[in-house]
């Protein structure tokens, strides 16, 4: 039986150097899986060699392949875990047809309007309809006069600071240091703003200063010394120390914010750091209530207990709203209404899904990343619900000078996944550097309601929400299956989404019934803490996948884990399933400069590339001898990285190893599924050099 591409080979050498550079800027390089929110965004490029690989016969070179135009219009790809879309995405660049489902409801709603070709100049019109309308609302709440110069200027930024009283009823604001605006590159640029911990003045200073005197109450500090350690904060006067946590639950109410000081934009484009003034005060008291006027107000969800709503549960948050200051609902919900007086669905839906990616750079769960850099640190920069002791107000609308604001996200993701959309590009590596080359034809799918319609109609896609357990599809009518499946014990993504859900139900229900539950949880997800119930929940959608799949056909889907137990939950799965594994590739994964990666020890950035096929396909092997072929595959990939000049941290060895370690136990059917699943768990990894 003849063979695909990928069970041959697979460009990792080539694919690592164009995958590095996408991970840095994938915004830029691959906008139409990132004009919104998702928590597990894998890399255009890779999965474009993928699909190549999958439906491409064994004599085809993949990364010879990889710069051509397609038309595979014959073959159909499936994604059973779309998420972001990528795999729809890359399958309709290269011409084939493209089936994706995921169970989340903000997946499938993102996945279609990023793919949507729609009228760029319609688009733009009511981009500028918008601003009319909305932008001098929301302005004169982020507008201040110059105490000095008089001046009207722009507020960017409003700073808040997290605030508990002690049982005495003394306010404590949560200060872990006094410096809240350094440059990213602090020694090459070591100016810095401070604020007086006694009065919130703002002081000039140098960030490593350790003693400062405020110029307006004359208060002497250490800036580097704040109140707060960890869990903990200080009463300066008493030294007695408070368990953050406990203060702010005896309360039974929500965490309290103090303003303490602005970002301005001046008339001339001039930045300039300011104190608050009661003419700050009562701009802000004037938002909340004319917030408190509005007749209908959104969201209005309770937030549900789990794994990681609980973290804010903790924190007397009870509604989704609670993300939100007064003054930023109102603005959001002024904005909200005009975009639903777009009489244009497909218009509308653009702006809709703009207007819930917007959400995650303004609430009060942002925080100031410094200057040099990008200013808001999102809501999900460390994949958590956490309440940020130390908030940035943005400013919704924006200016050219803002950062995760309406206006900027529109042209910079909206309008660029549209043009991307009109003339995809990849990139190539020439002589050091990267360039663009145009070798797709405009991406502009026809969205179908069934399989039937897709079959007999060009450029079809196909987009379903649900369980993919219980796809809607005829048997082996797939001719691969593509996809990244959540990791069992890390992201619970319908407990995330839920934030942007409370605002989208109300306003895209009655279009799309998928929105129609209190939440965006859903019975028969596969995200589980549980190893056993991960393994169950992922091999039911394995078993669909098999059940679709043509008998020549391909499983491939990318798993990275740091323990064990994650890579025999695959193992289990897939055998469970009728699935082995002919080949695994470690590949670049996500993103090296994400929050995750750079705190962490021994960072991940390698994904494996699991290659499968149904079991009565593939030649099988005994576990007998399965530990010299593990080591033997595991040392020939390690001298592939040395020799690509690649440096690789345990972590990513670790994912070498796991991934050959399952890959030779997958191909013995004559030993039991638990028997396998127990050298996996009990292996130890002994590799090191």
């Amino acid at each position: 039986m003849s063979k695909k591409a990928i069970e041959i080979s697979f460009p990792v050498a080539e694919l690592d150097r164009v995958a590095e550079i996408e991970s840095y800027r994938k915004e830029i390089y691959r906008p139409i899986y990132h004009n919104h929110k998702w928590w597990a965004q894998r890399l255009g490029s890779v999965f474009r060699a993928i699909v190549i690989g999958s439906t491409g016969d064994e004599h085809i070179s993949i990364f010879d392949q990889f710069y051509c135009k397609h038309g595979t219009n014959d073959k159909i790809v499936l994604d059973p875990f779309m998420g972001s879309g990528t795999t729809i995405g890359e399958a309709l660049k290269l011409g084939s047809k493209a089936i994706g489902c995921d169970i989340n409801p903000i997946s499938s709603f993102i996945v279609k309007q990023s793919l949507n070709n729609v009228n760029a100049v319609k688009l733009y019109q009511e981009y500028l309809e918008l601003e009319r309308n909305v932008k001098p609302i929301i302005s004169k709440y982020y507008t201040k006069v110059h105490p000095v110069t008089k001046e009207l200027c722009s507020v960017l930024y409003y700073f808040w600071v997290m605030t508990v009283k002690t049982p005495e009823g003394k306010p404590l604001h949560l200060f872990s240091n006094y410096v809240f605006s350094k440059n990213a590159y602090p020694n090459k640029k070591p100016a810095a703003k401070i604020v007086c911990p006694n009065c919130l003045n703002v002081i000039d200073s140098q960030f490593n200063v350790e003693s400062v005197k405020c110029s307006r109450c004359n208060h002497e500090f250490n800036p580097q010394s704040g109140n707060v350690s960890g869990a903990f904060v200080t009463d300066p006067q008493t030294g007695v120390k408070y368990k953050i946590l406990d203060l702010i639950k005896e309360t039974g109410t929500k965490p309290e914010y103090v303003l303490y000081a602005c970002l301005v934009a001046l008339p001339n484009g001039a930045k300039e750091y300011l104190p608050i003034t009661d003419e700050d005060m009562e701009l802000f008291n004037q938002a909340s209530n004319d917030y408190s006027a509005l007749k209908n107000k959104l969201p209005d969800f309770n937030i549900e207990s789990g794994h990681n709503t609980n973290q804010v549960l903790n924190y007397n948050i009870t509604k989704w709203t609670d993300f939100f200051n007064a003054r930023q609902l109102l603005c959001l919900n002024v904005l909200l209404e005009q975009i639903l007086k777009i009489s244009d669905r497909d218009i509308r839906e653009q702006f809709l899904v703009l207007f819930s990616g917007t959400l995650e750079f303004n609430n009060i769960f942002c925080s100031f990343k410094g200057e040099g850099t990008g200013a808001v640190r999102h809501l999900f920069s460390n994949h958590i619900l956490k309440p940020e002791r130390l908030a940035l107000e943005n400013s919704i609308w924006g200016t050219e000078n803002s950062s995760g604001t309406f206006s900027t996200l529109f042209h910079r993701r909206l309008l660029k996944t549209q043009e991307y959309l009109q003339k995809p590009f990849e990139l190539k590596i020439v002589d050091g550097k990267s360039e663009k080359v145009f070798c797709n034809n405009a991406l502009k799918p026809v969205f179908v309601r069934d399989f039937d319609k897709l079959k007999n109609t060009d450029n079809a896609c196909l987009i379903l929400n649900g369980d993919s357990s219980k796809l809607d599809l005829p048997d082996k009518c797939v001719d691969a299956v593509v996809t990244d499946p959540p990791y069992f014990d890390f992201i619970h993504y319908s407990e995330l989404s839920d934030f942007f859900y409370s605002w989208l139900k109300p306003v895209v229900e009655q279009d799309y019934p998928f929105f129609n539950l209190p939440s965006s949880r859903r019975e028969g997800e596969v995200q589980n803490t549980d190893p056993t119930d991960f393994a169950e929940n992922l091999s039911r959608v394995f078993r669909e996948a098999c059940r679709v799949l043509k008998d020549e056909g391909l499983l491939i889907f990318s798993f990275h884990h740091s323990k064990s137990s994650g890579w025999s939950c695959i193992l289990e799965a897939l055998r469970k399933s009728g699935f082995g594994i002919v080949k695994a590739y470690p590949i670049k994964a996500e993103m090296s400069v994400s929050t995750p990666k750079t705190q962490a020890k021994s960072p991940i950035n390698l994904d494996a590339l699991l290659v499968c096929k149904k079991i009565n396909e593939i030649d099988h092997t005994s576990k007998n001898d399965y530990t010299q072929k593990v080591k033997e595959l595991y040392e020939g990939h390690i001298k592939g990285f040395n020799g690509n000049g690649r440096n690789l941290s345990l972590n990513d060895k670790f994912v070498i190893y796991f991934s050959q370690l399952i890959t030779v136990l997958s191909q013995d059917n004559a030993t039991p599924v638990e028997t396998l699943v127990n050298i996996v768990n009990n292996t130890q990894f002994n590799f090191k050099d």
